[in-house]
């Protein structure tokens, strides 16, 4: 299996709920293909680098997860036909990303993905 690091970016215009279903859909289309969730931090809402598709705003959560690569692709597939997320990024992990992520994870008091909000 690879690692792989994921930012998606969510409408801004939904509400905590729907925000929240979207995450765990996402997720769900990760785990039931096979891939382990090992870290999601949500970012909140901040402003885009540029405007995309007339948003000036998004909701940014990060995935860090491991699976193989065709569950990577039934991932992308997800996101070109779910409409909360407009913009997302997938990158696979290297040997030195690897090993300072074990570290990480391994420094953290709890076993479980752990999740981080922050205010708007």
């Amino acid at each position: 299996m690879n690692y792989y690091e994921n930012i998606v970016i969510i409408e801004p215009t939904l509400g905590d709920e729907e925000i929240e279903a979207a995450s765990q859909k996402i997720k769900e289309v990760l785990t039931k293909s096979g891939g382990e969730i090992l870290k999601e931090d949500r970012w909140g809402r901040r402003k885009l680098a540029y405007e995309l598709n007339k948003r000036n705003q998004g909701y940014y959560i990060l995935f860090i997860y491991k699976a193989q690569p065709s569950s990577v692709k039934k991932l992308e597939d997800f996101y070109r036909v779910y409409d909360p997320v407009f913009k997302y990024m997938i990158v696979k992990l290297g040997k030195k990303q690897i090993s300072a992520l074990m570290e990480e994870l391994k420094e953290s008091p709890e076993s479980e993905p752990q999740e981080s909000v922050e205010g708007a």
